[in-house]
């Protein structure tokens, strides 16, 4: 499970060839005890939790690193590792 990036407690991490249970692009992230799946196109939440302030943070960089994350989508699901994302500051 390569780490795309790391800020204030949140991971946010990407799988290999991991297209086929929600059939769209996301993002796996986890925070204490929480764990979710968001889109990567919207931030629509397609699994699991996250308290709401740190959810408004993830969904924030989701914005701002959109670009980025749509490129390493495509090297993941092609079984290559993603590259690192700066994380939000």
């Amino acid at each position: 499970m390569p780490i795309l990036s790391m800020f204030y407690g949140v991971l946010v991490y990407m799988y290999a060839y991991d297209n086929r249970k929600h059939h769209r692009p996301h993002v796996h992230v986890e925070f204490a005890e929480y764990a979710a799946v968001l889109a990567i196109d919207d931030g629509e939440v397609l699994e699991g939790e996250l308290p709401r302030a740190k959810m408004k943070l993830v969904q924030a960089w989701l914005e701002i690193h959109r670009d980025e994350l749509a490129a390493d989508w495509t090297l993941s699901i092609q079984g290559l590792p993603p590259q690192k994302i700066d994380p939000l500051k």
